[in-house]
């Protein structure tokens, strides 16, 4: 049988040129997948109290309010920059309606100076609504924690850390 396509074909691939084959390329941007899984009753923080970056000239407070997420200075201290924010976290009732009690230290908390001795102080840690909750079966809950950081006016230099609990009471 004669095939008139195959014939033109084999002449007409002899005056293509060859043609490089390109290599894979790995994505410029590669995507994070995230998932938090929590069990029920139990709570977890996704972020810290971070009272950001500060300048002192003098004593003065930085006070972070969780109901309005906002920050504010007082007295001698600055705020430099946006990167600050309440610490924030994430709960979950279990298989039956649940009420929760958050709670707080009532004791200002003591934070010190990486490489020192230095120490501030945050007190008045707040919670953003209320600290009694109600939940529903399998009810998820968020708040925020603020607090008021006590900057001292000869302030040594230097990043300040320190930790504190976030007790939920349920029965």
């Amino acid at each position: 049988m004669f095939r008139p396509f195959a014939l033109l074909a084999l002449p007409l691939a002899a005056f293509l040129p060859d043609v490089a084959q390109a290599a894979p390329v790995a994505a410029a941007f590669p995507a994070t997948a995230n998932a938090l899984l929590i069990h029920p009753i139990s709570i977890v923080k996704t972020s810290d109290l971070d009272f950001g970056l500060l300048t002192v000239t003098g004593a003065g407070t930085v006070v972070i309010d969780p109901n309005a997420n906002s920050i504010a200075s007082t007295g001698g201290v600055t705020l430099v920059g946006s990167q600050w924010s309440a610490a924030s976290f994430v709960g979950a009732a279990g298989g039956v309606s649940v009420v929760v009690l958050i709670k707080l230290p009532n004791q200002p908390v003591t934070i010190t100076r990486q490489g020192g001795t230095e120490t501030m102080t945050v007190a008045n840690l707040t919670l953003q609504g209320l600290n009694k909750r109600t939940l529903a079966a399998l009810q998820s809950f968020s708040f925020r924690v603020g607090g008021t950081l006590n900057v001292a006016a000869n302030q040594v230099e230097g990043v300040y850390t320190g930790t504190f609990n976030v007790d939920i009471q349920y029965p």
